[in-house]
């Protein structure tokens, strides 16, 4: 519950600290006061975008602060997963900076408006009258008969099951959309691939290729080369070898007569030994030589297969030949194996749908259950704020479409008088109705769940006598489980706070501003008197007033 509230520099209200207690709290004043300040800051508590025009001086900082004891909350594993620290007194703090920026804190640690959001929805409930046609709609009224079937279990579970079986669908949709385009390039991906595969490719192979072909498309030139060469080195008398071979008997025999000789003949002999080991390896080059004009085009075929696959596939190397290869291969497989997998999820999703199908109806069994007593206690509970012949008519029908929440389509259906026709809330219900309704909607669901704080923001209007006295005694009733306040302009209510603050304007400086404070014994009997007959208060308003608050 909300424990204390700071307000600075927020519109009128230049500084504002209060304290509450838990039960009803009531909150009274003149028409433009300040209510609705109240309300808007609040609103920036629990995650509104802010508005520069909202702060009362633009060059200071705007600051709101509020102090929540959340421990009957079970809020613990939600500090969890928004990272947050968890304290049983929280403490949210909301700025809006001279520059317009907004700033949010949680227990000091900076958060998003986002988080801010659903921490705020988990501890406060404001409830304006223009809120009251929520009443109206599908989705609350069935968030009313959740709470009294208490199939939170199974709606969690549903959901989980629907969010799945939502992705299984979409991956379906999107392998038939990938099966419809591999399908039309299929049989175009299959030929080229197995050309690529009959290719058998090899790492290195083209440049052993290309050596290959020269060798073989120039062997007369070689052999000629190789064997004129050979005639040079090892001719008997006029060869080279021969010829150094005198030069090294030559210098053998001088080499003892210095260190330069001995040097110069090591040379010789090492250059000697070279020339032999030259004229051994020309040799061996020219016995390996042999014409071979079938090699020769078969090479040159090969060399033409691969180059063909290279200009072919806008590549330069037979490494990416043989990575287009994997590739393709990829590709007719996947086409291949899609209809596979296609079924195989298609099998996932019946079994997700019939395991659905069995949540949905244990919460339709439990929703059929509850609706009986959701439409009693609501009759009986609008009986007492004045509404004697109110009746309602409500029914499930379970349906083939999976919904957001279940399977079921709730038909709520309203009457007001008796015998009159039957129709929907936003249809036939005046405002009036629709805020005694939300209150006794209000009033069950403070029965079944673990509300947060609730705020009424004059749910009271247009309700007067003895159905305010009721509608009181709801809120009080409420206040024993929640804290509730109430906005309100009817002395029946506001008589029943626990605690009742006012809220007034005043002039300070030449300047206006909001101030709220909590009314003691003496300052209520004056408010409430004063609501009942006027700013001139009468005996009979005092006497009224003091009977109202039980003295």
């Amino acid at each position: 519950m909300l424990r204390s509230l700071s307000i600075q520099n927020f519109a009128l209200i230049e500084q504002l600290q209060v304290s509450f207690d838990s039960g009803l709290i009531t909150i009274t004043g003149e028409t433009g006061a300040g209510k609705s300040l109240l309300l808007g800051a609040l609103g920036l508590l629990l995650g509104k975008r802010a508005d520069i025009n909202s702060v009362k001086d633009n060059t200071q900082k705007c600051f709101i602060e509020g102090v929540f004891d959340i421990k009957k909350y079970n809020l613990v594993s939600f500090f969890q997963q928004e990272e947050l620290d968890y304290e049983d007194q929280t403490i949210i703090r909301r700025e809006i900076l001279p520059s317009g920026k907004s700033r949010a804190f949680v227990n000091d640690t900076p958060v998003t408006l986002q988080s801010l959001t659903s921490l705020g929805t988990r501890l406060i409930d404001i409830h304006s009258q223009h809120q009251t046609l929520e009443i109206t709609t599908n989705d609350f009224q069935f968030e009313v008969l959740d709470a009294l079937a208490g199939a939170d279990r199974e709606i969690e579970s549903y959901k989980r099951g629907l969010q799945l079986l939502k992705e299984k669908k979409k991956e379906v949709k999107s392998l038939e959309a990938s099966q419809e385009e591999f399908t039309k390039e299929y049989d175009y991906n299959a030929f080229l691939l197995k050309e690529l595969e009959e290719a058998k490719l090899k790492v290195g192979e083209l440049q052993e290729l290309e050596e290959q072909y020269e060798q073989l498309n120039n062997i007369e030139e070689i052999q000629e080369r190789l064997s004129g060469s050979l005639a040079i080195v090892s001719s008997e008398e006029i060869g080279v070898s021969d010829q150094l071979n005198t030069i090294k008997n030559n210098i053998l025999k001088i080499e003892s007569y210095s260190s330069p000789l001995k040097e110069l003949s090591q040379r010789i002999q090492s250059l000697y030994i070279e020339l032999d080991d030259i004229g051994e390896t020309l040799l061996r080059e020219l016995e390996k030589l042999e014409a071979d004009p079938e090699q020769l085009e078969k090479t040159s075929q090969r060399l033409q297969l691969l180059n063909n696959l290279l200009v072919k596939h806008s590549v330069s190397k037979i490494e990416e030949l043989m990575v287009l290869t994997e590739e393709l291969r990829e590709k007719v497989s996947k086409t291949e194996s899609l209809t596979e997998d296609i079924e195989l999820l298609k099998k996932e999703i019946y079994k997700t749908e019939s395991k659905l199908d069995e949540v949905a109806t244990k919460i339709h069994k439990k929703r059929n259950k509850a609706l009986p007593q959701l439409v009693k206690e609501l009759e009986e509970i609008l009986k007492e704020l004045g509404m004697a012949n109110a009746t309602f008519q409500a029914s499930l029908e379970l349906q083939e479409k999976y919904l957001s929440n279940g399977k079921e389509v709730l038909e709520f259906l309203f009457s007001a008088n008796k015998g009159g026709a039957y129709g929907q809330l936003k249809k036939v219900a005046s405002g009036g109705e629709l805020s005694r309704i939300m209150i006794a909607i209000k009033s069950i669901l403070s029965r079944y769940t673990q509300l947060p704080t609730i705020i009424f923001d004059e749910i009271d209007t247009g309700v007067s006598g003895e159905i305010a006295h009721k509608m009181a005694d709801l809120m009080k009733d409420m206040s024993q489980k929640m804290q509730v306040f109430s906005i309100t302009h009817l002395p029946q209510i506001a008589a029943k706070g626990q605690n009742h603050y006012k809220v007034y304007k005043e002039d300070v400086q030449n300047t206006t501003i909001t101030q709220l404070k909590l009314l003691s014994r003496e300052e209520r009997i004056k408010e409430i008197a004063e609501m009942i007959g006027g700013k001139n208060i009468s005996d009979s308003a005092l006497t009224h007033a003091k009977s109202l608050l039980g003295s």
